[in-house]
């Protein structure tokens, strides 16, 4: 088990230390929850009334904070609470599952693959014709990676996750389990004689560096050309990427959120959980959508949306006002 004192965090952090504790710190923990051998953080005011209750003997807290850690405690006083805490997460973080060969033996991998060094390929792996894996990419058990697709250095694909022909990922991404990178895109045309249609999809994805995709989520390829996801991208769980459709750097796409076809995303836009955004639409840099909300037209950069169909976000919280106003009023007759 990994132990640290107090100060061993705080030059870590380069933080300000308030106070002491001679408690060797073994993890982590949320303030509710935390034992007297844990540390914790208040990342808002709202919580430092958690901390007179809570077991924790260390805190790291924003430069705000109002009141005193106590006997035998500390806080350590940062910029960004947040922030800090992910480099105190990490520093306990256990090791990842460990690989006794780099590419194990009943790995599948046609002879014209090309395996960087370092890389490690996992049992029950298949690596397609004319694959490249970059250098110290680690690809764990049951993975798929289809003909002519090509992936980073340093990326990480956990088990049951599928890249099919001729997409391209980028370093240091991460794609976590069951996560499906150029599945066709869903085109389909009425037809008098055949009846639905299936429109061929012929194109890929092009994923950028620092890529995230969590578990069950889908990146179809694009009907022609390319689906793009920007540098930075951070995609949720369960989350639905439609063909041809384009992001831009650092954009956040909460779980259950969907785009339609042929979507184009600024950078720094933000998606929230079970928003959905209809085909051809373009949101501008830095627009922010509510979760649940639907998306029906283009967004402004800059813009925070809500609602069904979403509006400006000042205008939806009126139209609630009034609505609730009305009901309350309709209720008292």
């Amino acid at each position: 088990m990994k132990s640290f004192t107090i100060q061993e965090i705080n030059d870590l952090l380069k933080g300000e230390l308030i106070g002491n504790t001679t408690q060797l710190i073994n993890s982590p923990e949320q303030l509710e929850m935390a034992k007297d051998n844990e540390i914790s953080f208040i990342g808002n005011k709202k919580y430092e009334k958690l901390w007179a209750t809570s077991k924790a003997c260390a805190a790291v807290v924003n430069q705000d904070i109002s009141i005193e850690p106590g006997e035998n405690r500390a806080f350590i006083k940062v910029k960004n609470a947040d922030l800090a805490m992910s480099q105190v997460l990490e520093l306990f973080a256990p090791a990842p599952p460990a690989f006794h060969v780099d590419v194990h033996p009943n790995a599948v991998i046609d002879v014209t693959a090309k395996i960087g060094n370092g890389a490690r390929v996992g049992a029950g792996c298949y690596i397609g014709p004319n694959v490249t894996i970059g250098d110290n990419t680690t690809i764990y058990p049951n993975v798929t990676i289809l003909d002519e697709s090509t992936i980073g250095s340093r990326t990480i694909i956990w088990s049951g996750s599928v890249v099919r022909e001729r997409c391209h990922i980028g370093n240091d991404c991460i794609l976590h389990p069951n996560a499906t990178i150029g599945a066709d895109g869903f085109g389909f045309r009425p037809c008098a004689e055949r009846g639905l249609v299936k429109i061929p999809q012929i194109g890929n994805v092009i994923i950028g560096n620092g890529v995230e995709i969590g578990a069950n989520s889908c990146v179809d390829r694009g009907k022609f050309s390319s689906t793009v996801l920007g540098d930075g991208c951070k995609i949720d769980n369960l989350v639905q990427i439609g063909h041809n459709s384009r992001l831009g750097k650092f954009c956040i796409m909460a779980g259950n959120s969907g785009l339609a076809g042929s979507v184009t995303l600024g950078n720094g836009v933000i998606i929230g959980g079970s928003a959905s955004i209809k085909d051809h639409t373009t949101i501008g840099d830095g627009a922010i959508v509510g979760a649940g909300s639907g998306v029906t037209g283009d967004i402004p950069a800059g813009k925070t949306m809500l609602g069904y169909p979403a509006v400006e976000a000042r205008e939806a919280l009126k139209q609630w006002a009034i609505l609730k106003r009305l009901v309350k009023e309709s209720c008292n007759r």
